[in-house]
């Protein structure tokens, strides 16, 4: 089946069905208040594009393509991004909840979460490196096998992280925060 492109075009307070994105590509698009949840992409590529107050919990998003996409105030939960394309992929995240979503094995270098809610996502064996963790709660967020090389935490917080287990050169941290790397050895910092 043939993919229809969309070129520089706004769509507002879309609900999408099952298939309503299925085979399209969308370039320079910006979508406001649009729902995705529903959804079961299917060959769907968004290029320089930038979601606004959108929903996508529990999309299955596992065919699709993120070249360049911001998500700005969109819920994202529990939401498998581990398996799409990974060719030029970049994403950004600023006010956006991602609860319970994965990462897991992914290479976002550079990606940049920004006061975002990352409760129990799944970082595992993903490549973090240099990625902005700013001001996100990632209470339970595993980071196991992870390289988190020169990523950012440093206004950061509830995280838990076994430097012996992911690989943290040159990661930015608070002081007030350490404490989320030593919590493996049952000491209590003051």
């Amino acid at each position: 089946m043939k993919s229809e492109y969309f070129l520089d075009k706004e769509y507002h307070n879309i609900i999408y069905d099952r298939d309503g994105a299925n085979f399209k590509e969308f370039e320079c698009c910006v979508f406001n208040h649009c729902n995705f949840s529903a959804c079961t992409f299917l060959a769907v590529t968004f290029i320089d594009c930038i979601f606004n107050d959108c929903i996508f919990n529990e999309a299955k998003i596992n065919y699709v393509a993120f070249r360049t996409t911001f998500f700005n105030r969109c819920e994202i939960k529990d939401v498998n991004f581990a398996m799409c394309d990974k060719l030029i992929f970049e994403i950004h995240f600023n006010d956006c909840v991602l609860d319970f979503s994965k990462f897991y094995t992914l290479k976002i270098k550079g990606t940049t979460f920004t006061n975002c809610s990352l409760v129990a996502v799944d970082f595992m064996a993903t490549d973090l490196t240099s990625v902005l963790f700013a001001n996100c709660d990632l209470y339970r967020s595993e980071f196991n096998k992870a390289i988190a090389n020169k990523a950012d935490f440093k206004t950061s917080y509830n995280y838990t992280i076994d430097p012996s287990k992911t690989k943290l050169k040159k990661a930015v941290f608070s002081l007030q925060e350490v404490k989320g790397l030593l919590f493996k050895h049952d000491l209590i910092v003051n």
